[in-house]
């Protein structure tokens, strides 16, 4: 999928930042609709295809939180929350009811693109899994049916954990990993809530993949949520 061909939903209750986006979209050559109320916006999620929906979460008639879980239980469409909110346990929160990406305002309109890119790509490759033999992102690559991790051309030798680590952000690079669920992924829904285990795997998953584990370019920290893999450096900045 290409950005010439995707459709995007922009649901946002404040017209200023609703036609802003609206503008950089067209600019970038996507195709967009406006709902103003969650009413309106599953309105036209029930009506039209969309490729990704950037959703408010202060709308007027229900909560943004709402909208996502009511969305999922029909639909895996891509959705990012674009909010003042920016509270980590909204975040959290919103990831968790599954949400893909949040960013919170102001923003770049460099941010913005990239993320929506890397949350179209995301949902093309998961569409497309069961063909897809090898992930890659910039120069780790990981060989599913190998079971067999490389960087920079060298081969990586990791634990089975670390390998189901890896295995988990490379099948969802660019989306943030809340703590919860890699936990759960990892370690089983019985586990709890052990952060220390996920740190400790974290950090020698990190000292293996990046040239300076204290400063990460593959799996950073959002903090107070939980990890993303990176495909690209985004400048960041107000809109």
């Amino acid at each position: 999928m290409n950005k010439f061909t995707a459709r995007i939903l922009i649901v946002e209750d404040d017209p200023q930042i609703r036609n802003f986006i609206s503008y950089v979209l067209s600019a970038e050559g996507f195709a967009s609709d406006n709902a103003a109320t969650a009413q309106s916006a599953m309105t036209l999620l029930a009506a039209n295809v969309y490729d990704l929906m950037l959703l408010d979460l202060g709308l007027p008639d229900y909560d943004g939180m709402d909208v996502i879980r009511k969305v999922r239980e029909w639909s895996e469409i891509p959705i990012l929350v674009v909010s003042a909110r920016d509270q980590d346990q909204e975040k959290a929160q919103a990831l968790d009811a599954g949400a893909d990406d949040y960013l919170t305002k102001p923003f770049s309109t460099t941010e913005l693109m990239a993320r929506i890119r890397v949350a179209i790509r995301h949902a093309f490759r998961q569409n497309t899994a069961a063909v897809q033999k090898v992930l890659t992102v910039r120069e780790l690559s990981l060989d599913l049916e190998k079971r067999q991790v490389t960087l920079r051309g060298q081969p990586l030798h990791l634990t089975p954990m670390e390998y189901n680590l890896l295995s988990l952000f490379l099948r969802n690079s660019g989306k943030v990993l809340t703590t919860r669920y890699l936990i759960s992924a990892i370690w089983g829904s019985g586990y709890g809530e052990d952060t220390q285990a996920l740190r400790a795997l974290m950090a020698g998953l990190r000292r293996k993949i990046e040239e300076n584990p204290a400063k990460p370019r593959y799996i950073v920290t959002e903090i107070g949520v939980g990890y993303r893999l990176v495909e690209q450096e985004i400048q960041k900045g107000p809109y």
